[in-house]
Protein backbone atom coordinates (compact mmCIF):
# COMPACT_ATOMS: atom_id res chain seq x y z
CA UNK A 1 0.00 0.00 0.00
CA UNK A 2 1.31 3.47 -1.35
CA UNK A 3 0.13 6.39 0.79
CA UNK A 4 1.06 10.21 1.14
CA UNK A 5 1.59 12.06 4.49
CA UNK A 6 1.56 15.69 4.70
CA UNK A 7 3.10 17.11 8.18
CA UNK A 8 6.50 15.40 9.51
CA UNK A 9 6.61 16.84 13.07
CA UNK A 10 7.33 15.43 16.14
CA UNK A 11 4.26 12.68 15.43
CA UNK A 12 4.18 12.85 11.42
CA UNK A 13 8.21 12.02 11.30
CA UNK A 14 7.64 9.31 13.80
CA UNK A 15 4.49 7.50 11.82
CA UNK A 16 6.21 7.98 8.54
CA UNK A 17 9.17 5.43 10.11
CA UNK A 18 6.45 3.46 11.88
CA UNK A 19 4.35 2.71 8.46
CA UNK A 20 7.76 1.92 6.75
CA UNK A 21 9.23 -0.02 8.60
CA UNK A 22 5.55 -2.37 8.42
CA UNK A 23 6.07 -2.48 5.06
CA UNK A 24 3.90 0.49 3.22
CA UNK A 25 5.45 2.80 0.93
CA UNK A 26 4.99 6.74 2.05
CA UNK A 27 5.46 9.41 0.35
CA UNK A 28 5.56 12.65 2.58
CA UNK A 29 5.34 16.34 2.51
CA UNK A 30 6.22 19.28 5.32
CA UNK A 31 6.98 22.81 4.69
CA UNK A 32 10.66 21.82 6.45
CA UNK A 33 12.48 20.48 3.03
CA UNK A 34 14.98 18.64 4.82
CA UNK A 35 12.65 15.62 5.87
CA UNK A 36 9.89 15.91 2.94
CA UNK A 37 10.11 13.49 -0.26
CA UNK A 38 8.66 16.12 -1.99
CA UNK A 39 8.64 19.70 -2.44
CA UNK A 40 4.82 20.62 -2.70
CA UNK A 41 1.70 19.03 -1.93
CA UNK A 42 0.93 19.10 -5.40
CA UNK A 43 3.74 17.27 -6.00
CA UNK A 44 2.38 14.44 -3.44
CA UNK A 45 -0.79 14.21 -4.67
CA UNK A 46 1.01 13.45 -8.46
CA UNK A 47 3.20 10.80 -6.58
CA UNK A 48 0.69 8.89 -5.39
CA UNK A 49 -1.46 5.95 -6.89
CA UNK A 50 -4.98 6.54 -7.56
CA UNK A 51 -7.16 5.84 -5.64
CA UNK A 52 -4.83 7.82 -3.26
CA UNK A 53 -4.85 7.56 0.61
CA UNK A 54 -3.38 11.15 2.39
CA UNK A 55 -3.03 11.29 5.95
CA UNK A 56 -2.93 15.04 7.06
CA UNK A 57 -0.86 15.51 10.63
CA UNK A 58 -0.53 18.91 10.84
CA UNK A 59 -1.55 21.31 13.82
CA UNK A 60 -5.75 21.90 14.43
CA UNK A 61 -7.27 24.89 12.92
CA UNK A 62 -6.22 27.60 9.91
CA UNK A 63 -3.45 24.84 8.94
CA UNK A 64 -5.55 21.94 8.75
CA UNK A 65 -8.50 23.56 6.81
CA UNK A 66 -5.62 25.18 4.31
CA UNK A 67 -4.46 22.34 3.90
CA UNK A 68 -8.38 20.72 3.39
CA UNK A 69 -9.15 23.01 1.25
CA UNK A 70 -6.04 22.34 -0.89
CA UNK A 71 -6.30 19.01 -0.97
CA UNK A 72 -10.00 19.43 -2.28
CA UNK A 73 -8.61 21.00 -5.00
CA UNK A 74 -5.86 18.48 -6.12
CA UNK A 75 -7.36 15.02 -5.05
CA UNK A 76 -10.10 13.37 -7.62
CA UNK A 77 -13.02 11.17 -7.12
CA UNK A 78 -12.49 7.96 -5.13
CA UNK A 79 -9.86 9.78 -3.37
CA UNK A 80 -9.76 9.50 0.56
CA UNK A 81 -8.37 11.77 2.79
CA UNK A 82 -7.45 11.60 6.91
CA UNK A 83 -7.01 14.10 9.38
CA UNK A 84 -5.01 12.41 12.15
CA UNK A 85 -4.62 15.54 13.93
CA UNK A 86 -6.20 17.42 16.77
CA UNK A 87 -9.07 19.21 15.10
CA UNK A 88 -12.05 20.07 16.79
CA UNK A 89 -15.13 17.87 15.74
CA UNK A 90 -17.01 20.21 14.51
CA UNK A 91 -14.09 21.14 11.80
CA UNK A 92 -14.56 17.26 10.57
CA UNK A 93 -18.00 17.42 9.58
CA UNK A 94 -16.82 20.80 8.15
CA UNK A 95 -14.53 19.07 5.98
CA UNK A 96 -16.50 15.98 5.60
CA UNK A 97 -19.32 17.60 3.71
CA UNK A 98 -16.55 19.48 1.39
CA UNK A 99 -15.29 16.85 0.50
CA UNK A 100 -18.05 14.47 -0.14
CA UNK A 101 -19.24 17.25 -2.75
CA UNK A 102 -16.65 15.72 -4.42
CA UNK A 103 -16.58 12.18 -4.07
CA UNK A 104 -13.56 11.88 -1.99
CA UNK A 105 -13.47 10.01 1.48
CA UNK A 106 -13.07 11.40 4.88
CA UNK A 107 -11.85 9.92 7.61
CA UNK A 108 -10.94 11.75 11.44
CA UNK A 109 -8.44 10.19 13.47
CA UNK A 110 -7.64 10.87 17.38
CA UNK A 111 -4.26 9.67 17.82
CA UNK A 112 -2.41 9.31 21.08
CA UNK A 113 1.11 8.41 21.82
CA UNK A 114 3.42 11.16 21.69
CA UNK A 115 6.96 10.93 20.87
CA UNK A 116 6.74 7.40 21.90
CA UNK A 117 4.67 6.16 19.18
CA UNK A 118 7.36 4.58 16.98
CA UNK A 119 8.47 2.61 19.31
CA UNK A 120 5.22 1.50 21.07
CA UNK A 121 2.37 2.22 18.77
CA UNK A 122 -0.15 4.81 18.67
CA UNK A 123 -3.71 4.61 20.16
CA UNK A 124 -6.44 5.70 17.40
CA UNK A 125 -10.01 6.59 17.38
CA UNK A 126 -11.32 7.07 13.88
CA UNK A 127 -14.79 8.95 12.61
CA UNK A 128 -16.03 7.95 8.96
CA UNK A 129 -18.06 5.95 6.95
CA UNK A 130 -17.68 2.06 7.38
CA UNK A 131 -16.25 1.74 3.55
CA UNK A 132 -13.61 4.05 4.31
CA UNK A 133 -12.62 2.89 7.80
CA UNK A 134 -11.95 -0.75 6.10
CA UNK A 135 -10.11 0.56 3.01
CA UNK A 136 -7.54 2.38 5.51
CA UNK A 137 -7.16 -0.52 8.20
CA UNK A 138 -3.40 -1.53 6.77
CA UNK A 139 -2.67 2.24 7.71
CA UNK A 140 -4.39 1.53 10.75
CA UNK A 141 -3.05 -1.31 11.97
CA UNK A 142 0.68 -0.66 11.22
CA UNK A 143 0.44 2.30 13.22
CA UNK A 144 -1.20 0.85 16.12
CA UNK A 145 0.80 -1.38 18.90
CA UNK A 146 0.59 -5.35 18.14
CA UNK A 147 -2.09 -7.03 19.59
CA UNK A 148 -5.35 -7.20 19.39
CA UNK A 149 -7.28 -4.41 17.39
CA UNK A 150 -9.60 -3.71 19.87
CA UNK A 151 -7.01 -3.16 22.38
CA UNK A 152 -5.49 0.19 20.54
CA UNK A 153 -7.77 0.57 17.51
CA UNK A 154 -11.91 1.95 17.64
CA UNK A 155 -14.75 3.14 14.74
CA UNK A 156 -16.02 5.17 16.99
CA UNK A 157 -18.93 6.43 14.62
CA UNK A 158 -19.43 8.86 12.11
CA UNK A 159 -17.68 12.05 10.99
CA UNK A 160 -16.08 14.04 13.42
CA UNK A 161 -16.56 10.74 16.07
CA UNK A 162 -12.80 10.44 16.45
CA UNK A 163 -11.76 13.31 17.09
CA UNK A 164 -14.61 13.76 19.56
CA UNK A 165 -13.30 10.75 21.44
CA UNK A 166 -9.89 11.96 21.72
CA UNK A 167 -10.94 15.53 22.90
CA UNK A 168 -12.59 13.73 25.66
CA UNK A 169 -9.23 11.38 26.23
CA UNK A 170 -7.12 14.31 26.25
CA UNK A 171 -9.75 15.94 28.80
CA UNK A 172 -9.38 13.26 31.19
CA UNK A 173 -5.31 12.71 30.68
CA UNK A 174 -5.64 16.47 31.78
CA UNK A 175 -7.00 15.39 34.76
CA UNK A 176 -4.71 12.63 35.88
CA UNK A 177 -1.94 14.77 35.13
CA UNK A 178 -3.48 17.12 37.72
CA UNK A 179 -3.57 14.24 40.44
CA UNK A 180 -0.46 12.56 40.10
CA UNK A 181 0.98 16.52 40.34
CA UNK A 182 -0.75 17.59 43.18
CA UNK A 183 -0.34 14.35 44.78
CA UNK A 184 4.00 14.97 44.24
CA UNK A 185 3.51 18.38 45.96
CA UNK A 186 2.00 17.27 49.10
CA UNK A 187 5.03 14.78 49.45
CA UNK A 188 7.34 17.08 48.58
CA UNK A 189 6.22 19.16 51.44
CA UNK A 190 6.42 16.76 54.00
CA UNK A 191 9.67 16.58 55.68
CA UNK A 192 9.20 12.85 56.66
CA UNK A 193 9.32 12.41 53.34
CA UNK A 194 12.61 11.20 52.65
CA UNK A 195 12.68 9.40 49.60
CA UNK A 196 10.24 10.97 47.10
CA UNK A 197 11.64 9.44 44.12
CA UNK A 198 11.52 6.62 45.24
CA UNK A 199 7.98 6.46 46.76
CA UNK A 200 6.58 7.16 43.02
CA UNK A 201 8.67 4.29 41.79
CA UNK A 202 6.94 2.03 44.59
CA UNK A 203 4.04 2.32 43.01
CA UNK A 204 4.88 1.25 39.41
CA UNK A 205 3.78 -2.31 40.12
CA UNK A 206 1.17 -3.57 41.90
CA UNK A 207 -0.88 -0.11 42.83
CA UNK A 208 -4.19 1.05 41.79
CA UNK A 209 -2.49 3.88 40.63
CA UNK A 210 -0.07 2.61 38.18
CA UNK A 211 0.33 3.84 34.47
CA UNK A 212 2.37 4.88 31.35
CA UNK A 213 1.72 8.30 33.17
CA UNK A 214 3.17 7.13 36.45
CA UNK A 215 6.29 5.92 34.74
CA UNK A 216 6.93 8.89 32.86
CA UNK A 217 6.95 10.74 35.82
CA UNK A 218 9.49 8.90 37.41
CA UNK A 219 11.75 9.02 34.40
CA UNK A 220 11.23 13.11 34.81
CA UNK A 221 12.53 12.65 38.30
CA UNK A 222 15.15 10.59 37.58
CA UNK A 223 16.13 13.44 34.93
CA UNK A 224 15.67 16.14 37.14
CA UNK A 225 15.00 15.22 40.64
CA UNK A 226 13.99 18.57 41.73
CA UNK A 227 11.83 19.03 38.65
CA UNK A 228 14.73 22.79 38.82
CA UNK A 229 15.09 23.22 35.56
CA UNK A 230 11.56 23.71 34.74
CA UNK A 231 9.30 26.72 34.78
CA UNK A 232 5.89 25.69 36.16
CA UNK A 233 3.88 27.45 33.53
CA UNK A 234 1.89 25.00 31.91
CA UNK A 235 0.09 25.05 28.11
CA UNK A 236 -2.75 24.09 27.23
CA UNK A 237 -3.48 22.07 23.72
CA UNK A 238 -6.93 23.50 23.34
CA UNK A 239 -8.53 20.28 23.95
CA UNK A 240 -9.28 20.22 27.58
CA UNK A 241 -11.35 23.68 26.81
CA UNK A 242 -13.45 22.10 23.93
CA UNK A 243 -13.85 19.12 26.72
CA UNK A 244 -15.26 21.94 29.15
CA UNK A 245 -17.12 23.14 26.60
CA UNK A 246 -19.06 20.46 25.52
CA UNK A 247 -19.47 19.11 29.46
CA UNK A 248 -21.42 22.72 30.12
CA UNK A 249 -23.07 22.18 26.63
CA UNK A 250 -24.40 18.78 27.72
CA UNK A 251 -25.36 19.86 31.21
CA UNK A 252 -22.41 17.26 32.40
CA UNK A 253 -20.72 17.65 35.54
CA UNK A 254 -16.84 17.65 35.19
CA UNK A 255 -15.30 19.02 37.94
CA UNK A 256 -11.82 17.00 37.98
CA UNK A 257 -11.85 17.96 34.14
CA UNK A 258 -12.34 21.77 34.45
CA UNK A 259 -10.17 22.08 38.05
CA UNK A 260 -7.41 20.70 36.26
CA UNK A 261 -7.90 23.34 33.17
CA UNK A 262 -8.15 26.19 35.57
CA UNK A 263 -5.14 24.93 37.35
CA UNK A 264 -3.11 25.37 33.79
CA UNK A 265 -4.65 28.95 33.70
CA UNK A 266 -3.50 29.62 37.46
CA UNK A 267 0.19 28.27 36.54
CA UNK A 268 0.95 31.56 34.67
CA UNK A 269 0.34 33.72 37.60
CA UNK A 270 2.82 32.15 40.02
CA UNK A 271 5.05 28.78 41.70
CA UNK A 272 3.82 25.74 42.47
CA UNK A 273 5.49 22.43 41.98
CA UNK A 274 2.32 20.72 40.90
CA UNK A 275 2.40 22.41 37.83
CA UNK A 276 6.41 21.77 37.40
CA UNK A 277 5.14 18.33 37.48
CA UNK A 278 2.51 18.59 34.93
CA UNK A 279 4.92 20.68 32.52
CA UNK A 280 7.39 18.31 32.82
CA UNK A 281 4.82 15.08 32.20
CA UNK A 282 3.54 16.91 29.11
CA UNK A 283 7.16 16.50 27.80
CA UNK A 284 7.54 13.33 28.70
CA UNK A 285 4.66 12.10 26.43
CA UNK A 286 4.08 14.41 23.75
CA UNK A 287 8.03 16.44 23.42
CA UNK A 288 6.33 19.33 24.39
CA UNK A 289 7.84 22.40 24.93
CA UNK A 290 8.88 23.30 28.98
CA UNK A 291 10.04 26.68 29.82
CA UNK A 292 13.48 27.31 31.69
CA UNK A 293 12.93 27.71 35.65
CA UNK A 294 13.13 31.77 36.18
Amino acid sequence: MHIGLIGLGKMGFNMRARLRNAGLEVTGFDRNPDVADVASVQELVAALPAPRVIWVMVPAGEITDGVIQELAGLASEGDLIIDGGNSRYTEDQKHGELLASKNIGFIDVGVSGGVWGLENGYGLMAGGDEEYISRAMPVFDALRPEGVREDSFVHVGGVGAGHYAKMVHNGIEYGLMQSYAEGYELLASKDIVKDLPGTFRAWQKGTVVRSWLLDLLVKALDEDPGLASIDDYVEDSGEGRWTVEEAIANAIPAPAITAALYARFRSREDNSPAMKMVSALRNQFGGHATRPAK
